[in-house]
This record gives structure tokens, C-alpha cells and sequence, in this order.
């Protein structure tokens, strides 16, 4: 990258990059690791780790154990020899008052390098990937520069840090810490000042990242719910990391040298709440979840309750507030671990994030299997969703969950800026200068939210006037031409932009864009060759499911109803009604309609592989792999979570099982047949009451009970699904015995008798890893629980199916290469070769989906 000097562009010299060449290996001949002064006992050694004092002309040493070199002192590598320096007593009125700052820290804020044109440290990376960039600001006193008046901008080859940056403030110290992803060798680190200004820093840390640091996923419980991916993509600026209950921990006390202040400057009512700790080496990290690394074991030591958990109902929650940015989303992670409990299932609370549910009911012991155990929870927040400036987080006790005393508990916080569609940490303005928007943040959020709340009354009014002329339909309307004409409030004859003879009065709302296309009675009927019997894949209580090909070779699904049949028609609405607001992956995909000549007809997306039971048993298709299974199952799980959580009230499915659950031709799969479901209980609500339906053999026992619906239903009907996965037999089979005639009830006693493995597929039995097998069979039973209470989320089963296929990963590497070990020397290798191991989950591919096979519909 070019320099700019007195007007004049020119590159650095070959002699400063071999310089930095040979600076960066002089810098990482001297890593820091653990120092045996962090409790965690954990030793880190980061690929890259370029320390530096800027403007310093020695090394300086912290009692962190850390060296930071000098840097160079050549002009042909910066573009200004101009260095200050300024002795402690200079800063002492800053380290007085820096009680929630590292004193270790202060010795790199004594000196500081001044650019008064724009200048770049450029680094080689050894390791590409995600690596903490930290600096350090302190506008030091200087007889020819006035450092509080410097306005600069700090970027990177990608991504802006700082826009208009200054430090006016001569009485604090400003830290900056960055997480960036690093896809190249090499990193240019620019200081560019503002005209007629000047840029500086005082200290510069670029180390490498541990890959677990952060997933490629969190939660979204802002809209859009459900699962935000492609965190890899962002680039992240450290707003707050909080030790709660807790003192500061300085660098020396993590094993990646960050920094965690205490909490009592952002809890909202102190007064209702009490700090406790426990000595640190009694923390347990569990395997594949937190590590040292990911907090030390001093955040899960201690911890905030509430202090009236001892007495009969605290009815507040322990809140957390911090100012930021409401232009940005942010990452927010959240550390939890159980110091308080006596027993194992004696504390159940619920998160909230800006209000949003983040997790309810969460039982720690049950999701890491201990006490001590430390387990953290990341959750992404949309800028829409940061009205009042603020990020605020509570936890709070979980109403009728019967647990010994009501209470919650908070480790530890973090509150991580997102990088925005510029490029951007800081503003809208991207590297190369552009800005992104001419409409600033809070403008577009009002016309958002005007547009919005206009939208909302205008969908209401729509829904009341379908209702009310519901309710008005006359008598015989079935035999009309065209069974929507009742439905709304309008049709051809009163709105002239519904004049079309080939869509009557329901077209316009499909054509609004819920639904991508209409399709004549005409073309359907050419699709299916006339609805030809052969053509039926599939019959439930709506009317038949043909297979339909269009003229261009796209398969379709096409669920023809019967008017005469009143199930049918209530389940064309429920289907219609959900399926127009859900997208996902994971959930299948209504493609189009018809409204004509009195039919009800929708068209799906095609699977080509069918149900998933016809891969269990029954059927004559090959059986699946073990790995195979898992996806499935991951899938699925992730279509339900998905349908709990993505809307502002959540949908509960009501019919999981292995004929709703269909796979395409890669084997992604998808739940379908939403007839039966039911908008999931209010905020103010614990359940839905409602008739019970569904399929026996899937049914939860307490629904069935108390007719009482909630969304543990469905999972309790996926943990049936779980074990018919991994059983292979139907989850009711009258053949049977009596006592194996229910299939969860007889894997569950199997599992207590320590007799899982006899009940297994005998195809994939031998091919488990067992603590796959474990953590799998351990999900299945939480799901089968007696009470919805006891049992995990969706998005907790999801967790458990991915942590089991990531040992079953983990497993299959072990064995691999115990054959590879034993394979003879210099013997060619083949597919066919029997000494080779192909890896099975070549037909799992997560390509593109193209239509759906409704298959094996059957009535209830």
C-alpha cells in the first residue's frame, strides 16, 4: 500500500518489508504463553505475536510476563521519525483514577509514535484466521504536538476501526480490542489523519485467535429469529467484557491476555443482588464445551443471584444495562456456571436480551451434568431491535418450574460490536472512503418502523374482515366457482385490479408476494396427467398429494383438497396461514396455488428421496449411515427450533414424526404438513388449551392428560423420532410384545437396563462411536420426559445431536487413522481397496434444495 508524504505517493522500500520479515520472527522467538499466574493453568501459544511500544526506544516489560519491542526506528518504514516519549509521572493523575483499569497496562501509555501523514504498519500472518487486534490511545503531552486535538482514521486492508478518531480527553486512558479475520498472509494496519491533523498510537498487540474463540452461528433473538450464521464474515470490536459478581481481571489472570472489568457500574438495582464465589480450581470445564480459553476459570467463580432467592418469590430480575452504538448488531455472550445449587435440578431461570426471550427456562446441571461446570450461550442482537441506545441483559426466575427456591445467576458478559454492510466498526464511511447511506441509522429505523406499524394495522384489518366474512359464508359455497369467494371481503366484481378471469379474489393475496406464483386449474392438471391415480403419492384428511411435473421439467407436490371434507378445509387455512410467514431451510416450501373451479390446490417443493421412515423400514431402500441419521436429525431439529422461535409468537407443529420429516435428493431434510399447528402460548401465557390431536405413538402423555399444548409437545415427539432413527422400528407395532409395543418407553428401559446397544439397527451398529451413541440416546430420553418442564428446548436438542455428530467426526478421525497405521507400505490405494476407509457421508451434501415429495400422507 502506497504512502502519502507532503503530497508525494510512494511504496515502502523491499528493505522495510524484509525488516518487518525479520521483526516478526525476532517478535515470536519471544511468545507469551500462559505464565503459570492464570488460575486456568492453560497454556497458549498464538502462531502470530507482534507486541509493540510504539515510540518507546527500549522494550518494556508488564508483569503479565509479556515483552513489547520497540518499534523500528527507520523512516523507510513509518512515515514520520517523529517519536515522544514521557515519564510515568506524566500519567500519574490518570493511574489514580484508573481503579477498573490494569495497572500492568500503564507502562505502554508512556510513550507514544506521532504521524502527521499516512503511515502503515504492515505484518506478515503465519496463520490465517481470526486474530485479536488491541490498541492503545493517550494523547501525551508534547511541546510541538497537541495530541487531543489529533483526528485520524484506523483501518485495515478490509474493515475500518476508527473513523474522525480523536482523544480530547487528556484524563482517561482508551483501550480499543478487535477481533479480525485474517484470510491473507499478510496485514496492513494504516493511520491515516484528517487534513490539516495528525494520527498516533501508543501500543499495538496483533496475536492469533484459537479457532474455538467463536463459533460460525449464535442465537438471533431479535427478528429475524432463529439461528444467525455467518459470524465468520464479520469483523468485531469489544464494547464491554464483564467479570460479574467479581473484582478485575488483569491480562496475567487470562490466558489470552484480555481483560475483564467488575460489574457493579452496569447493574441497574444493585440492591437486588448478591455476589458469591467459590475458590477457582473447584471449576470443572466439560469436554467439547467452554474452555479456559473461551473465559477463565475467575469469571465462573464468581457470579451475581438474587438476594431475596432465600425468601418465597423474588418477582424482578437481575438486570445489566450498557450503552453502544444502535447502529450496529452486536454478538452477546453470556457465561454461566452453577456455584449456588446444592443438588443437581435446583435452579431454573430465564435470559432475556432487550427484553426478548433468550433462553427460558435454563437448567445448567441438566445441559453440562454437574455443578461447577462452566457453559456459555451467544446470542446475536439486530440494530433494529437497539432503539434506546442500549443493550440490556437479565436473568430472572423461571415461573412453575418446581425447583427448590427461586433464583438466577450471571459469570460473566460480553458485548461484541458486528461490522456493519460497509466494512465498518465506526460509522458508514467503507476503506476506500465511500459511504454506504446517505439516510442516517436513527432516519431509516423511524421510516422503518412507520412502514412497519402501517403494514401491522393494514394485515390486522385483513385478518378481522377474513374472520368476519368466515363467519358470513353462505350456505353451500363449496359448489361456488371458486371456494375463496367467501373468505375476504372482496372479489373481482368490486376491485377492478382483480379482473383477471384466470385468478379469482383469493389470487391477490397470493400475489402479494407471500407466494411466488398461480397456477391455472389447466396447467395442474396437465402436471399430473389429469390427476392420475398413479400420480398419488400421498393421502391425508385435506385429500391426495399427486407428484406433478411442469413443462420445463419442474417436480411439484401438489396437494389437491376435498371440499367435503371439513378437516380438509381447516387445514388448507392452518397451512396457509403458517407456511405464508415461515422460510427456512429446514421447513418445506409452499411454491404456488390454485384458485379455480371450486378446488383447493397447493403445489409444494419436491423431495425426492420421501419420508424419512421409508429409509428406516418398510421399505427396500438401502439403509443410512450412521452420519446420515445425525444430519437428518440435526436438520429437522433445526426446522423446529426454527418454528418455536422464529416468529414473535412461535408455532408449535403438533404432528412430528417420520412421515412429516422428508428429505431431497441430497438428503437435506425438512418437516412439512402444518394442518395441526397451533400459534405457540403469549409471553403471559404457559400453554395453549386446545383439542387434543396428533399421532398416538408421538403423542405427549401430559398434552393427552391436561389437553394443555406447549412446545415441549413437540419435543417430546421428536425424542420418539430419535429413537426410531436409531432403532429402526415404527414407534408403535401392536406385533410386538406388550412391553415393546411403545417404542419410546421400551428404548428407555433398554437404556436403564444398559442395554441400548440391543435394540439398535443392526445395519449401523457397529459403526457408532459410543460417545456419540451416549450423548444421542442421553437427548432422546431428555425429549421423553413425563413433564414438558423437564425437557430441553428445540434448541438445546440441537445442540446435543451437533456435539454427538462432532464426536462421531471425532471418532471416525481416530479410526481412520488406526487403519491408515496399519495398512501396508507402499500398497496403492483404491476406493475398492478393503484397506481404505471412504468416508460414508458422501451422499450428505448440503446443496441447494429443488422440490419436495409429499409422502406416505396418511389420516390421523
Amino acid at each position: 500500500m502506497a504512502e502519502q508524504k507532503h503530497g508525494v505517493s510512494r511504496s515502502p522500500p523491499v528493505s522495510s518489508f524484509i525488516f518487518i520479515c525479520l521483526l516478526s520472527v525476532f517478535i515470536n522467538l519471544d511468545v507469551a504463553v500462559g505464565d503459570g499466574s492464570s488460575p486456568s493453568m492453560v497454556q497458549y501459544t498464538p502462531a502470530d505475536n507482534y507486541l509493540i511500544n510504539c515510540g518507546s526506544p527500549d522494550s518494556t516489560f508488564l508483569d503479565d510476563g509479556r515483552t513489547f519491542k520497540s518499534d523500528p526506528q527507520s523512516a523507510s518504514f513509518l512515515s514520520t521519525e517523529e517519536n515522544i516519549l514521557a515519564s510515568v509521572d506524566s500519567i500519574s493523575n490518570i493511574i489514580s483514577s484508573s481503579s477498573s483499569f490494569p495497572s500492568s497496562s500503564f507502562p505502554l501509555y508512556t510513550s507514544a509514535r506521532i504521524f502527521s501523514g499516512v503511515s502503515m504498519y504492515r505484518f506478515l500472518i503465519f496463520r490465517p484466521g481470526r486474530h485479536l487486534l488491541r490498541l492503545y490511545f493517550y494523547p501525551l503531552a508534547h511541546p510541538s504536538y497537541n495530541l487531543t486535538r489529533a483526528f485520524f482514521t484506523v483501518k485495515t486492508d478490509s474493515i475500518v476501526l476508527l473513523h474522525d478518531f480523536s482523544v480530547k480527553d487528556n484524563t482517561r486512558l482508551v483501550f480499543k480490542e478487535y477481533l479480525l479475520n485474517v484470510t491473507s498472509d499478510k496485514i496492513s494496519l494504516t493511520f491515516a489523519p484528517m487534513r490539516n491533523s495528525f494520527a498516533f498510537v501508543n501500543a499495538i498487540e496483533l496475536v492469533s485467535a484459537p479457532d474455538a474463540l467463536f463459533s460460525d452461528s449464535a442465537s438471533a433473538v431479535s427478528s429475524p429469529v432463529g439461528v444467525f450464521s455467518g459470524l465468520s464474515n464479520y469483523a468485531f470490536e469489544v464494547s464491554y467484557r464483564v467479570n460479574v459478581g467479581g473484582p478485575i481481571i488483569p491480562p496475567k489472570g487470562d490466558i489470552l491476555w484480555r481483560t475483564w472489568q467488575p460489574d457493579d457500574r452496569l447493574m441497574t438495582f444493585p440492591q437486588g443482588a448478591k455476589n458469591v464465589s467459590v475458590p477457582p480450581d473447584i471449576i470443572n470445564y466439560p469436554e467439547g464445551g467452554a474452555t479456559p480459553l473461551i473465559a477463565p476459570n475467575l469469571v465462573y467463580s464468581t457470579a451475581s443471584e438474587m438476594a431475596d432467592s432465600g425468601t418465597a418469590n423474588p418477582n424482578f430480575n437481575l438486570t445489566w444495562t450498557m450503552s453502544v452504538d444502535p447502529s450496529f448488531s452486536y454478538l452477546i455472550r453470556l457465561h454461566f456456571c452453577d456455584i449456588v445449587s446444592v443438588s443437581l435440578n435446583d435452579l431454573y431461570f430465564n435470559v432475556y436480551v432487550n427484553g426478548m426471550m433468550g433462553v427460558s427456562s435454563l437448567d445448567l446441571s441438566t445441559l453440562t451434568s454437574g455443578l461447577a461446570v462452566p457453559y456459555y450461550k451467544d446470542f446475536v442482537l439486530n440494530a433494529s431491535a437497539i432503539s434506546n441506545g442500549s443493550v440490556m441483559v437479565q436473568v430472572g426466575p423461571s415461573s412453575g418450574i418446581p425447583s427448590s427456591l427461586p433464583n438466577a445467576i450471571l459469570n460473566g458478559l460480553e458485548v461484541i460490536k458486528m461490522s456493519n454492510s460497509a466494512g465498518s466498526l465506526d460509522g458508514l464511511f467503507s476503506v476506500s472512503g465511500t459511504h454506504q447511506n446517505t439516510l442516517s441509522g436513527s432516519r431509516m429505523m423511524k421510516i422503518a418502523e412507520a412502514f412497519g406499524l402501517v403494514m401491522g394495522i393494514a394485515t390486522i384489518l385483513l385478518l378481522v374482515m377474513a374472520i368476519i366474512r368466515w363467519h358470513r359464508r353462505p350456505q353451500g359455497w363449496e359448489k361456488q366457482g371458486s371456494f375463496s369467494s367467501w373468505l375476504l371481503p372482496f372479489n373481482s366484481s368490486h376491485c377492478s385490479f382483480m379482473s383477471s378471469k384466470s385468478k379469482s379474489s383469493y389470487s391477490s393475496v397470493f400475489s402479494s408476494g407471500l407466494f411466488s406464483r398461480f397456477f391455472s386449474f389447466n396447467e395442474l392438471r396437465e402436471a399430473t396427467k389429469n390427476f392420475d391415480e398413479n400420480a398419488v403419492v400421498g393421502v391425508g384428511g385435506f385429500g391426495k398429494v399427486y407428484l406433478g411435473e411442469l413443462e420445463d421439467g419442474t417436480k411439484l407436490a401438489i396437494k389437491r383438497g376435498n371440499a367435503s371434507s371439513s378437516q380438509g378445509i381447516n387445514e388448507f387455512q392452518t397451512e396457509i396461514q403458517f407456511l405464508s410467514k415461515l422460510r427456512h431451510r429446514h421447513l418445506v416450501s409452499l411454491i404456488g396455488y390454485c384458485d379455480e373451479q371450486s378446488e383447493m390446490i397447493l403445489a409444494y417443493e419436491y423431495m425426492a428421496n420421501g419420508p424419512l421412515r421409508d429409509h428406516l423400514y418398510g421399505s427396500t431402500l438401502p439403509p443410512l449411515s450412521w452420519r446420515q441419521r445425525l444430519d437428518i436429525c440435526i436438520g429437522a431439529a433445526r426446522g423446529l427450533h426454527y418454528l418455536h422461535t422464529g416468529s414473535a409468537q412461535g408455532i408449535i407443529h403438533r404432528d412430528v414424526k417420520t412421515t412429516n420429516i422428508l428429505l431431497d435428493e441430497n438428503l437435506l431434510a425438512k418437516v412439512s404438513d402444518f394442518g395441526l399447528s397451533k400459534a405457540a402460548p403469549s409471553l403471559d401465557q404457559t400453554h395453549v388449551s386446545t383439542a387434543v390431536k396428533g399421532s398416538f405413538g408421538y403423542l405427549d402423555p401430559e398434552y393427552f392428560r391436561r389437553q394443555q399444548l406447549t412446545e415441549k409437545s413437540d419435543v417430546y415427539s421428536f425424542g420418539v423420532v430419535l429413537f426410531e432413527v436409531l432403532c429402526a422400528r415404527p414407534a408403535l407395532d401392536p406385533k410386538m410384545p406388550r412391553e415393546k409395543v411403545n417404542l419410546a418407553e421400551w428404548a428407555m428401559q433398554q437404556h436403564r437396563k444398559g442395554l441400548i446397544n440391543e435394540i439398535i439397527d443392526p445395519s449401523i451398529v457397529g459403526s457408532i462411536g459410543s460417545e456419540s451413541l451416549m450423548k444421542y440416546v442421553e437427548a432422546a430420553e431428555k425429549c421423553l420426559a413425563e413433564y414438558g418442564v423437564d425437557r430441553p428446548s428445540m434448541g438445546d436438542v440441537l445442540w446435543n445431536l451437533e456435539y454427538a455428530l462432532q464426536l462421531q467426526e471425532a471418532s471416525s478421525q481416530l479410526n481412520f487413522h488406526e487403519d491408515t497405521v496399519m495398512e501396508q507400505p507402499n500398497k496403492p490405494k483404491t476406493k475398492g481397496d478393503p484397506n481404505v476407509v471412504v468416508s460414508d457421508d458422501s451422499g450428505v451434501v448440503n446443496g441447494s434444495p429443488l422440490f419436495l415429495k409429499v409422502g406416505d400422507f396418511q389420516g390421523r
